[in-house]
């Protein structure tokens, strides 16, 4: 990936940031830095850092005004310091700041994984879906079980989570939250959003929870076909029940029959599994009880459907001014049908 000289963002002042980065990590080029700036989605914001042959990323939050305790980049270096220890597919955290005269916010600085992100196409270079999507999602799968094998109780991983209620909160917080930021009835959620109070499973032994686990958060080898070299996007992550990932991620895991989600998928291509073929591997994989999947996988398309709520509802008051939120409503609406064939054991 090209490397561009970013240097127009205000409240960031690249040239004492390099400073900072030369003055706290040893081995550091004396040379300029190259920056640049990758998509921050709905949230923090992530640039690409070059000094010479050094690599690495800096997060932080987006500009402007954001809501007290959000975007705690502290808590997310903090995070990645015990994650990394116990997976090392999560990046290696280097350096926290408080901004100070760099930018007006806090930051860490991370390492960068090697890797590609397969979001809106597979790569020419790695051949047809029908070749790439076996391997693909079968390491996907093996990466969700081998992040799950860790011991959530060990004690390098204390302190990030309460795992007691950990479902229950979710749960509740999600209502709350999709709730809050309805701008129209939709269509019997009342009923589904009792039938996800009403039979909450009793969680198994608590993992860590990375929160956001898909196809696009995953780094894989540019010259190895399904090659894991990395996990990304970890703000979300904490110790907790291991199936609400599994539910997520089945969400993700679009499938040619879909209706539009509003979000994007690859994974209706030939060769990808399907979500029950996926399912089928993960159970052969982790030797999980899957008696209760459907529950776990309509929450996360209910999940999801508050997800994009809150930010068509923005979008509706005028707060996101962005013409791609136009029709999002419906995707809440088509996501909260899919929770609805989940709830009803069919959809898998």
């Amino acid at each position: 990936m090209s490397i561009e000289n970013y240097v127009d963002e205000e409240y960031i002042d690249w040239t004492l940031v390099r400073t900072f980065i030369r003055t706290n990590l040893s081995n550091i080029p004396d040379e300029e830095i190259y920056v640049k700036k990758f998509s921050e989605g709905y949230s923090n914001m992530t640039y690409q850092l070059a000094i010479g042959n050094w690599e690495g990323v800096l997060r932080r939050p987006p500009f402007g005004e954001i809501p007290p305790k959000a975007h705690d980049m502290e808590r997310e270096h903090h995070l990645l310091e015990k994650v990394n220890r116990a997976f090392p597919l999560a990046p290696k955290p280097y350096l926290f700041s408080e901004g100070g005269e760099m930018m007006d916010k806090h930051f860490y600085i991370m390492e960068k994984k090697p890797g590609i992100v397969l979001d809106q196409s597979i790569p020419a270079f790695y051949g047809t879906s029908e070749k790439v999507g076996p391997v693909v999602s079968d390491q996907v799968i093996q990466t969700l079980v081998d992040m799950q094998s860790v011991n959530g109780k060990q004690p390098d991983l204390q302190g990030i989570g309460k795992p007691e209620g950990y479902l229950e909160r979710q749960v509740n917080g999600w209502i709350k939250r999709l709730n809050r930021s309805k701008t129209e009835d939709i269509n019997e959620v009342k009923e589904l959003e009792k039938w996800l109070v009403d039979h909450m499973p009793v969680s198994q032994n608590p993992t860590i929870v990375h929160n956001d686990f898909k196809l696009n958060n995953i780094l894989f080898d540019e010259h190895e076909v399904g090659k894991v070299n990395g996990v990304i996007d970890w703000e979300l992550s904490t110790i907790g029940d291991p199936m609400t990932d599994v539910g997520a991620s089945v969400c993700y895991w679009g499938g040619k029959d879909d209706p539009d989600l509003g979000i994007n998928i690859i994974t209706d291509q030939p060769g990808f599994y399907s979500r029950r073929e996926f399912i089928e591997s993960y159970a052969n994989k982790s030797g999980r009880d899957l008696s209760q999947v459907d529950y776990y996988v309509a929450f996360g398309f209910y999940k999801l459907a508050g997800i994009l709520q809150q930010i068509y509802y923005r979008y509706s008051i005028g707060e996101l001014p962005d013409e791609r939120f136009k029709n999002m409503n419906k995707s809440v609406n088509n996501l909260l049908e899919m929770a609805e064939l989940a709830k009803q054991k069919r959809l898998l």
